[in-house]
């Protein structure tokens, strides 16, 4: 079956916003066909994670170019245009390529937009039809709308990090910026919904997106957990809340995930270990009692489990259809054969040189995902974009 273009093609974005949340969405847009135009602001050099770095892609000389690791991770499929908003001309600039976009947008701070011109208020009047999405911390309302929002911030306020880290240590961070991701993941679903809305009326819209609402909105299970029973979750470190034996347990010579998910997986687990008592014992036969004793249970598992090489516990689980897993560092992740049987791990043609970035994980039989741009460096587009009658041409 012949494939076609991205599903996306011919969707043009506008792209005012920089970090990560806004970003992750633009380029999610643009890996799936969307024309998309990156405005930077040269009084600064650009997106403020151009310098988040090192590590920073080298010329072939070793001279380190504007493109850290960072940027390059939420920054291809795009183009770069250096645009300064606070000038004039800069705002008109802004309004013509907003004409021609069907997206645009921005993760200024509510209201910032307003003395420019640039706000939804104002830019919907001249152009009805435009998706305009504005991401920020704590929303366009509200009475935490004027502060500033960082992932951190997101985390801490939006309670994982209440959840994350152990029993006895200090509230601990997800070790990427996740809520600024999934920020950037609900954005591309609103926009793909209000393009939709769009296409079928010719009504556009404003979509209000913050960080902390998406942040509450993936306590998933723990949140209604508490919803439900009133009771405060507790750290738990890699253990599961509602699943016993769910957790990271130290083998012989490293570590194992195991994730024991009923009862039968339970009795073909412990015969592994030779503990073939425990699924006949009141206090571990069913989940919920486990749960209850998880504490008793795992001061059996664990000594049981140092008597085991980490590779032998994942060979023998996985021949018994118990789910077990290692913990892998980056090293082996990506020299793992699932990685590059699915394309996980890219390489693009960068102009200081080849840069090695994470695939997109979507699949599609007949739109596939493209690589047709490798991160900018700042302001590269600018000319080309800006003496084009066809700004958006890809």
């Amino acid at each position: 079956m012949a494939v076609s273009e991205g599903a996306l093609a011919g969707v043009k974005v506008l792209d005012l916003s920089r970090i990560l949340a806004g970003p992750t969405c633009t380029q999610l847009l643009g890996d799936l066909g969307a024309s998309v135009l990156k405005i930077e602001n040269p009084v600064t050099g650009g997106d403020d994670t151009r310098q988040w770095g090192p590590p920073y892609v080298t010329d072939a000389d070793g001279n380190a170019s504007d493109l850290s690791a960072y940027f390059m991770s939420a920054n291809r499929n795009k183009k770069s245009v250096a645009v300064d908003i606070t000038t004039p001309d800069g705002q008109a600039t802004i309004r013509r390529l907003a004409a021609e976009a069907d997206i645009l947008i921005e993760n200024f701070k509510p209201g910032g937009l307003a003395k420019y011109g640039l706000d939804y208020a104002t830019i919907s009047k001249e152009l009805p039809g435009l998706v305009y999405c504005s991401i920020s911390g704590y929303g366009q309302t509200g009475p935490n709308a004027s502060k500033p929002g960082y992932d951190l911030m997101a985390q801490g306020y939006g309670g994982i990090m209440s959840l994350t880290g152990e029993p006895t240590g200090a509230p601990m961070k997800v070790g990427v910026g996740i809520a600024d991701v999934m920020c950037g993941m609900y954005a591309t679903v609103g926009i793909l919904a209000a393009l939709r809305h769009a296409e079928r009326t010719g009504e556009g819209q404003q979509i209000d997106i913050a960080l902390v609402d998406a942040q509450v909105s993936w306590l998933i299970n723990e949140g209604v957990n508490y919803l439900t029973s009133g009771n405060v979750p507790e750290r738990r470190g890699n253990g599961h809340p509602n699943i016993v034996p769910y957790d990271v347990y130290e083998t012989a010579d490293g570590h194992v995930i195991l994730a024991v998910g009923n009862d039968n997986q339970f009795t073909r687990f412990c015969e592994f270990l030779g503990l073939d008592e425990l699924p006949t014992d009141e206090r571990f036969a069913t989940n919920p009692a486990r749960l209850e004793h998880r504490d008793a249970l795992n001061a059996l598992l664990r000594p049981a489990l140092l008597n085991h090489g980490t590779q032998t516990v994942i060979r023998e689980l996985e021949a018994r259809k118990v789910p077990v897993g290692p913990v892998q560092t980056l090293d082996q992740v990506f020299d793992s054969d699932q990685v590059t049987a699915r394309a996980m791990q890219i390489d693009m043609e960068a102009t200081p040189g080849p840069v090695h970035l994470i695939g997109n994980p979507l699949n599609f039989s007949r739109t596939p995902v493209t690589y047709r741009h490798a991160p900018p460096t700042f302001g590269a587009d600018t000319q080309a974009v800006l003496n084009s009658k066809t700004p958006f041409k890809d």
